[in-house]
């Protein structure tokens, strides 16, 4: 069983590294600091699983579960994030992630999680599937950011936090057109006219 842990902060990898390999020397673990070191790697040959941040300093942790689900449908992803938001929980298992942890998880609670995803099954702690239900219940009709593409949503959030087309672009390594474009995309998917409108949103919406 081979295990690739992305995550920027080497610290966290390590000790996740640490916590796997109680599971025996059957499991073989790798490293990645940032999506495109993951996704390189996983070209090289493919993980069973991969234990995913969401907040990677050069890709959105979302686009990087897009891309391998895509291209690689049998590896199985484990979300993993500092943001309890069920918001970002509900987009990660519709993209089809194998799991939702939050780092303050317990370690019996990862390496259930591990077992659970190499089996092709998929794993939810009991206090995050009781705040999935509460936020199911909540929104019948979904909010409006569902709508956005992985992209969308991450050109979104970094528009919220006051990041500049220009600076976006050069994170992304993609032209402040394209950004433009993404932006004025989204922005009619969200029903919206200016950037206020997107930050008050996300606010509101605990996605930044």
């Amino acid at each position: 069983m081979r295990i690739l842990i992305c995550d920027d902060h080497k610290i966290v990898r390590d000790g996740l590294e640490h916590i796997l390999k109680q599971m025996g020397p059957s499991y073989i673990v790798e490293q990645a600091a940032n999506g495109i070191e993951a996704i390189a790697k996983q070209k090289l040959e493919p993980f069973d699983i991969v234990i995913l941040d969401i907040s990677l300093p050069d890709r959105n942790g979302l686009e990087i579960l897009e891309s391998i689900k895509m291209k690689w449908p049998a590896t199985n992803v484990l979300m993993l994030s500092m943001h309890p938001q069920e918001q970002y929980a509900m987009r990660a298992l519709k993209l089809g992630a194998s799991g939702y942890l939050t780092k303050d998880t317990a370690t019996e609670e990862l390496l259930l999680a591990v077992r659970k995803a190499s089996e092709g099954g998929k794993y939810i702690s009991q206090s995050m599937a009781e705040n999935l239900a509460f936020y199911l219940n909540r929104n019948t009709d979904g909010p409006r950011h569902e709508a956005l593409s992985a992209r969308e949503f991450e050109i979104m959030t970094r528009i919220a936090n006051g990041k500049s087309l220009l600076d976006i672009s050069n994170e992304l390594f993609i032209s402040a057109k394209t950004v433009s474009t993404y932006r004025s995309r989204l922005l009619e998917k969200m029903g919206m006219n200016k950037n206020s409108e997107l930050t008050r949103y996300c606010l509101e919406n605990n996605l930044i």
